[in-house]
């Protein structure tokens, strides 16, 4: 029997060529995957790579999300079960994180809205149980279908409602006149005084606008949850309906008051 050795030193002596292992044998050479803690690693003689598994994590924040948590944050804004769960997602379920994303978005989502019109609303009044002090509002949407919605009318009771306990006396910062940011300004210049030129306007700007945010109804804290303001509670309504929603103006009376 002839070797293959000598038909291999007949032809010129070249090196043998070595079989090419097929890609995916390639690829498994050297290659370990590691699921533990939800890395994959790859194991070779020149590096290792670890790779995040970002769906695991996903995963888990959104398994430790309960009914109990969205039922607070829903309780608390008002906003629709799956924006709250999504808000949740988003935070890592810290839930004041995620009031802070809702109520962001809430004025994102009223911003959006700013050039529309108005073509319906609602008024609505609120009498203290003494009969002596009450309120009367107009809660303005964009159609007839929101503006009968139940949901929609009892915001603006409940507004009503705070109104006649917080007495506000402007509807927004705009709604000052110059009459009463001239008296307020003479006040507190004078609290002013001898403070150096670099601080004495912040400090100014600051005396005026939280003296002036307590009698100003968009700014001031809800009553029934201090942690909301006024705006942000109808910002909420804005994003909850899918409409454009504003006070367009209220009246609190009391006996005997002028």
């Amino acid at each position: 029997m002839i070797s293959p050795l000598l038909f291999w030193k007949i032809g010129g002596g070249d090196e043998p060529t070595q079989t090419k292992l097929p890609l995916s044998d390639e690829k498994n050479q050297g290659f370990h995957e590691n699921t533990k803690n939800g890395h994959k690693m790859r194991n070779d003689n020149t590096n290792n790579v670890k790779v995040d598994d970002d769906s695991n994590k996903t995963k888990i924040n959104t398994m430790n999300i309960t009914t109990e948590q969205i039922k607070k944050i829903r309780d608390q804004t008002g906003i629709s079960i799956m924006q709250c769960k999504k808000a949740l997602e988003e935070a890592n379920g810290n839930a004041e994180k995620a009031i802070v994303i809702l109520r962001k978005k809430s004025g994102e989502f009223a911003a959006k809205k700013d050039d529309r019109t108005f073509k319906s609303g609602t008024i609505q009044a609120y009498i203290h149980a003494n009969g002596n002090v009450g309120a009367i509002i107009e809660l303005n949407c964009e159609s007839d279908f929101v503006a009968k919605n139940e949901g929609f009318i009892a915001l603006a009771r409940d507004i009503a409602m705070h109104i006649t306990a917080s007495n506000p006396k402007y509807l927004s910062m705009n709604d000052i006149n110059e009459a009463d940011q001239a008296a307020a300004l003479e006040v507190f210049e004078n609290e002013v005084k001898g403070k150096p030129e670099a601080v004495r306007k912040q400090i100014l700007d600051g005396k005026l606008t939280a003296y002036f945010g307590e009698m100003v109804l968009m700014n001031q804290p809800f009553i029934k949850n201090p942690e909301t303001t006024i705006q942000d509670l109808v910002d909420a309504a804005s994003q909850k309906f899918g409409e454009k929603m504003a006070i367009g103006r209220f009246q609190r009376f009391k006996v005997l008051e002028q």
